[in-house]
């Protein structure tokens, strides 16, 4: 049944040898290159519970009054959006299991990209020739959380509100052009009439297919180049030990899938994720303290609180406070991601092409240095969440924002040191285990006999 439709096929197109060829493709087996299939099993995830949801949400700021199942907001005026996802939620079959669902896979996707780059960076595998791979996937990451901040706030509830005021905020403080940005991005002031429209444009056509288009450019490169190898008997820069795409790898991948999608129906059927019918609909006099946006933006949020109150004013031009901590700081963190490859070379005159990895303790320096830039952002990461912390410890918000600055330039630093120390601690006892092994030379044979 198969093999006739593909004998014709090949006479017409002479498909096989490059078929043959492509599945004989050998991908490395290290456990860790999975991190790259995870991120694209949580995005066919995302991409098929957002054909679902599509088909029920409405994306319109139009004012309606709600009188469905859920009587607490009974004879509440709110927009179409949020009516409609609450119709999702409640009345639609299954539609609160999908939309978890999907808001699990969006934060796994998001997880599985910066795991990925973290593997990448650990490794050294953004050197030659792999430089445009890892500003794609820097990419990639700033399009994901992109799309999950615009698809979170779709809903127009009280908590993604108040983040889309934040951000038009944040856009506003930019000189010269933040108003006219602003306006093109958001319509107006928030909340506006076009708002919603605009982002739902963004979040199921214009973002999804970016990052379509760049994870295809992201394998055509991967297969192009082949992949990087851990270090190991049999490899070198002309040779990738592992397996073959069919049927070894094909397996794994539909077997990971299977696992990935798993995972994520369980959450999304036990665990609440985004319950906007709690938070209620929009409302800029209602906003409360607590507001906590979802993990991938809680840097942002901590660097916006840190942030002391400063003020420069450069002509009859202001440039607020939260210029600084909100565009200057993303730019400067997204800006040193991207030309790191492209500058390391210059420090460490090293411009070979590289196929086989270095393990992080073999790096010590930019171990540290990446070890410091995860802790940063973790320090920023709870200080979005200071108020709560407040709440929870019975503290002063002041004391435990003051803390977070001082933690802000100390851990860092800190972490940075810890980690040099035993990255150089793990080099001298592999140094000392390689001298013994060459002292004691190789084990002799008995010939194949025995006593």
């Amino acid at each position: 049944m198969i093999n006739r439709p593909a004998r014709w096929l090949d006479r017409r197109l002479g498909i096989a040898g490059f078929a043959r060829r492509g599945l004989d493709h050998i991908f490395p087996d290290h456990w860790s290159f999975m991190l790259g299939e995870i991120a694209m099993a949580s995005f066919a995830v995302l991409v098929m519970t957002g054909v679902y949801l599509a088909m029920f949400f409405n994306s319109s700021s139009a004012e309606v009054t709600y009188h469905g199942p859920y009587k607490a907001l009974d004879g509440v005026k709110m927009s179409a959006a949020y009516f409609s996802t609450l119709n999702l939620s409640f009345s639609v079959p299954a539609g609160l299991l999908i939309r978890q669902i999907h808001h699990w896979a969006a934060l796994v996707f998001i997880g599985a990209v910066l795991a990925h780059l973290f593997r990448v960076f650990f490794t050294a595998a953004y050197r030659s020739p792999r430089e445009i791979n890892w500003v794609i996937g820097v990419t990639l990451l700033v399009l994901a959380m992109a799309a999950g901040f615009v698809g979170y706030s779709l809903p127009d509830d009280l908590l993604s509100g108040t983040g889309l005021r934040i951000a038009y905020s944040i856009v506003l403080s930019i000189p010269i052009v933040g108003p006219r940005l602003a306006f093109v991005i958001f319509g107006g002031p928030v909340p506006s009439a076009v708002m919603i429209p605009r982002m739902y444009g963004l979040h199921v056509f214009v973002l999804p297919g970016l990052i379509v288009l760049l994870l295809g450019v992201h394998l055509a490169i991967v297969w192009r180049q082949t992949h990087t190898n851990y270090p190991g008997p049999g490899r070198s820069n002309r040779r990738i030990v592992g397996s073959r795409l069919w049927p070894t790898y094909s397996m794994k991948i539909l077997g990971l899938f299977c696992l990935v999608f798993a995972a994520l129906a369980a959450l999304g059927g036990l665990v609440q994720a985004n319950p906007i019918w709690i938070y209620g609909p929009y409302d800029p006099a209602a906003a409360l303290p607590g507001a906590q946006p979802d993990w991938y933006l809680g840097w942002a949020e901590g660097a916006l609180r840190l942030f002391p109150a400063f003020n420069l004013r450069i002509g009859h031009y202001l440039v607020p406070e939260v210029f600084f901590p909100g565009i200057l700081f993303p730019l400067l963190l997204f800006g040193g991601l991207y030309l790191y490859p492209f500058v390391e070379p210059w420090f460490t005159q090293d411009r070979d092409e590289h196929h086989i990895l270095k393990l992080p303790y073999e790096q010590p320096k930019r171990t540290a240095l990446a070890s410091a830039g995860i802790m940063m952002l973790l320090v920023l990461l709870l200080a979005g969440s200071g108020d709560v912390l407040a709440v929870l410890t019975h503290g002063s918000v002041i004391a435990i924002r003051t803390l977070f600055q001082i933690l802000f330039f100390a851990a860092p630093v800190l972490t940075a040191a810890v980690v040099y120390w035993l990255c150089r601690r793990v080099q001298r006892r592999r140094g000392r285990e390689h001298a013994r092994a060459a002292a004691a030379g190789p084990v002799p044979s008995d010939g194949g006999g025995g006593n």
